[in-house]
Parts: structure tokens; sequence; C-alpha cells
């Protein structure tokens, strides 16, 4: 019954637009009773400019960039609220140059990059960006197809055969149609990237009757299997009711760990996470995997008899050290026969066997 032109037009932020509204003879309506509305909000008759008996047009200026992904709607009304046409304005700005491009290999199976959009990020029309990717040397363009959005910009992961030993060059392009960008070209070896999954069988155990100890057990990514390569592991803990997490990084290449200095009757909190590093010879440092699922164990309660607020004089300290080595002498050569010389195992027995006899641990 009406027509309004231009249909559909893109724009930019901040340009002007005149639209008008052509009826229909058989309508038998006439121009002057028309109005016009943008996303449900009536527009000042102000704006208004009755062309002729069938055509009303509207003069639009300074346009903000469009509330909705399908675009903002122009429409021209008949004098009793009826639609008579419709319009959509796309206002928006061409993409800048996505940013922050970074990949990582998961188990050195696939390949998966993430980027942000460039600029202030909002274009305010529908833009498409595509990751692309091709061998350095010789093959084909190609591009990713599994795209996911992230809080912080998107992602893709390349899903098809990777190959190792051979650079990559990877890019993003974003396109809408206002204009496009590219991103920088990044180089990498599948290789110099690769992450694990978190290190699995996370095992949290008391030490005996220590207090104040627990020890943690891991088991090495599987996947990484036929690569050569060094793991590093990383730990983190925290008490049940405690927010702040404690990292624990010295521990190289092992699988265990045992974790000292802590709370009494206290549950605790593990985690582990995996750094490949050095595998067939790469000289990057690695990517940290996700952290594992959180281990849960408590401490033995400890009974600690003395409680009196001031320290013991020198000379008592002396005598109680004297007390305390002749019984753990004593101990050893009633426990460890044989022994040719002591180990930790056997300092942890004598300490458990110690807290037993309600010693405390500051006379140790």
């Amino acid at each position: 019954v009406a027509v309004i032109s231009p249909q559909d037009p893109v724009l930019r932020i901040g340009s002007g637009l005149t639209a008008s509204c052509t009826l229909s003879p058989e309508l038998g309506l006439h121009a002057s009773s028309l109005y016009w509305t943008l996303n449900g909000v009536r527009l000042s008759s102000s704006t208004y400019s009755v062309v002729s008996a069938d055509i009303l047009s509207i003069e639009l200026r300074s346009l903000n960039g469009s509330q909705q992904k399908s675009g903002d709607n122009l429409m021209c009304h008949g004098a009793d609220g009826r639609i008579l046409a419709g319009s959509c304005l796309h206002v928006g700005m061409p993409p800048e140059k996505p940013v922050n491009l970074t990949c990582w290999s998961h188990n050195a199976k696939d390949l998966s990059c993430r980027w942000s959009v460039g600029g202030q990020g909002e274009t305010h029309i529908p833009t498409k960006y595509t990751l692309k990717y091709k061998l350095r040397w010789h093959g084909r363009e190609n591009e990713c197809e599994n795209y996911s959005s992230e809080k912080k910009g998107y992602a893709c992961r390349i899903s098809a055969k990777i190959a190792l030993f051979t650079p990559y060059e990877i890019w993003v392009e974003a396109t809408n149609q206002l204009g496009s960008a590219a991103s920088d070209i990044s180089s990498l070896d599948v290789l110099d990237v690769v992450t694990t999954d978190p290190p699995a069988n996370v095992r949290l155990s008391r030490i005996g009757s220590l207090d104040d100890q627990l020890l943690v057990r891991w088991a090495s990514p599987p996947e990484l299997k036929d690569f050569l390569f060094q793991a590093t592991y990383q730990i983190r803990y925290r008490m049940e009711d405690g927010a702040d997490w404690k990292a624990a990084d010295n521990i190289g290449n092992l699988t265990s760990c045992r974790l000292a200095g802590l709370r009494p009757g206290t549950v605790y909190f593990v985690q582990v996470r995996c750094n490949p590093v050095g595998i067939f010879g790469s000289r990057k440092p690695g990517i940290w995997s996700d952290w594992s699922h959180p281990a849960a164990a408590s401490t033995p309660s400890g009974e600690l008899l003395q409680r009196g607020s001031c320290d013991p004089k020198a000379g008592e300290q002396n005598s109680a050290l004297r007390r305390e080595l002749k019984q753990f002498f004593g101990w050893v050569r009633k426990h460890a026969s044989g022994c040719g010389s002591m180990s930790i195992k056997l300092y942890d027995q004598w300490r458990a066997w110690l807290q037993k006899t309600h010693k405390t641990r500051n006379q140790v």
C-alpha cells in the first residue's frame, strides 16, 4: 500500500538521511495525514515535508548507531496508526583492525585462536570476522569454520589436520557493508604453542599424623606421551573458608609435592596445572594448561598442651632441645635397627610419635 525510499540503507554514524513514503493511489489517503516513527517512537512533524498528495518525506540528521543488530525500524503510518510501509536503517562504522591475535594447540591435535575487535569495538552493524591461515612457504589460503564469541572478542578452532614442523601464517579479516580491515599476520609453529589437558587424578592425603603437612600426587597428561617434552607443574592451594590461593612453583617435572606449614585441623583445596616445555626441542616457554579440578583433604587436629603466651628462656630452650635430641636418638635405636642412614620418612615417623606423646612443635 506504500513504499519507503531508500529501502534498508546503510549509513555511517553522524550522517543524515532524507526518506520518502509514497502512497498507493488506491488508498485514497493524503500524505499530510501520515506520520513517521523510528523504533516505535513518533518523530517530530517539524522534520516532515509534504512533497505531493501521495508523498511524505522526512529529514533525519546526525544519526546514532543502530540500537538493534537487525537495524533501526523506520515506519510510515496512517492517521489511525496502521503501518503502511517500513525500512531498516543500518547505521554504524567500518571495522577497525582486529588486535591481540593469540593461538594455541590443544595436545598438538588442533589449533585455536582468539582475538579482540579493534578501536572502540562496536560497529553497530553486522560485521563478519574471518580467521584465515596458510602454510608459510606453500599451501593455499584456508578459512576457519568453528567460531565462538567470548566476553572480550572472538575465537575459532581449526579442526582440520594440523601440520607440524612447518610455520603457519594466521590473520583475521573483519568486513561489513561500510568497509573491511585485516589484523597483523601472526607467524607460528604449532609445537611452540602447545597446551595440555590439566593433570589428571589429583590426590591429596595426610602424611601420617603430621598436623601441618599434606601430600599432593597427580598423573602426567597422557595426551603427549608420544612427544619428547619436559613438563613443569604448578600447585595452588587455599583453606576451605579462604578466598586467596597460595602458589607452590618450584616443582619441576615431579608428580608429587609435600605442602608444609599448614594449619592443623583445616580443610584445604588443591589444584595443579601443567606447562609442556621443550617439545621436540622447541625453545618457547610453553603455555599453561587450565587448573585441574580441586582435590580436598584436612590436616590432622594438633594437640598443643602448652598454651602460655611467653617464650621460654634461653637456658630452658637448650635443655628442652637436649631432651628432644636424646629422645630422638633413643627412638632411632629402638625403631630403626639395621639402618645405615636416616631418611625423611624416618623423621616423619618420629615426629608422628612425638605428637602422640604430647610434645609441642615449638620444642621440636
